[in-house]
């Protein structure tokens, strides 16, 4: 099973192939790191382009798609679902969206995982999981302190992006389309896959200007 995977929710992105019948690398043929501080509606399509060129494959012979959902930058979170959405109903093929704070989780060793991600504005997009890659806490948007004390007890591997925190913790990767795609595979072959028209952003909070509307509201 081939599989493009695509990450755009923050400053630096990342594509990933995804082949079921490689070894090395858990299954990752090549992931691309990419960076565009002004957005990747310019630039993604040509990496796309350029990546399967390399493995001589075209979007047609791709099993399916996958993307982060976020959380994460808004605009940049409809990019990559936008893009592989567009290319899953060109090719007639299923999309499997992966939350960001589920793919953290999958640079654990340990049983029971903290994510976390600055979501900005004093607080963060927290949740647990367990070595399954199953929530074990849901995910959340809330202040760093909220969120510490709500986690439940017991021996923590803490994992974040572009957050600092007062304890030992795992910095994920920039490039982190390698094992949204690795994900994505194992809820292709669970049946979990849906078509493009089903899929939609994982933003667990409003974006900033329905926030700033509400307040004007007030």
């Amino acid at each position: 099973m081939r599989i493009l995977a695509v990450d755009t929710t923050g400053e630096t992105g990342s594509i990933a192939l995804v082949d079921g019948c490689r070894v090395e690398q858990g299954g990752v043929g090549e992931e691309v790191t990419l960076h565009s501080p002004e957005g990747f509606g310019h630039t993604l399509f040509p990496a796309i382009e350029q990546l399967l060129a390399r493995h001589g494959l075209s979007v047609a012979s791709l099993d399916g798609f996958a993307a982060a959902s976020g959380p994460g930058s808004f605009t940049g979170v409809r990019v990559g679902l936008t893009a592989v959405k567009g290319l899953a109903e060109a090719s007639g093929r299923k999309v499997v969206a992966v939350s960001n704070l589920q793919a953290l989780a999958f640079f654990g060793r340990r049983a029971l995982r903290a994510v976390a991600i600055d979501a900005r504005r004093g607080e963060v997009y927290g949740a647990v999981y367990d070595s399954a890659l199953t929530a074990v806490c849901a995910e959340v948007v809330t202040t760093l302190p909220a969120w510490l004390s709500s986690l439940p007890k017991g021996e923590l591997e803490f994992i974040t992006r572009g957050l600092e925190l007062e304890r030992s913790r795992t910095e994920a990767p920039p490039a982190m389309a390698g094992a949204i795609g690795r994900i994505a595979r194992e809820k292709f072959l669970r049946g979990e896959a849906r078509d493009p028209a089903g899929i939609d952003a994982n933003y667990v909070r409003r974006s900033d200007a329905e926030l700033f509307w509400k307040e004007t509201q007030r």
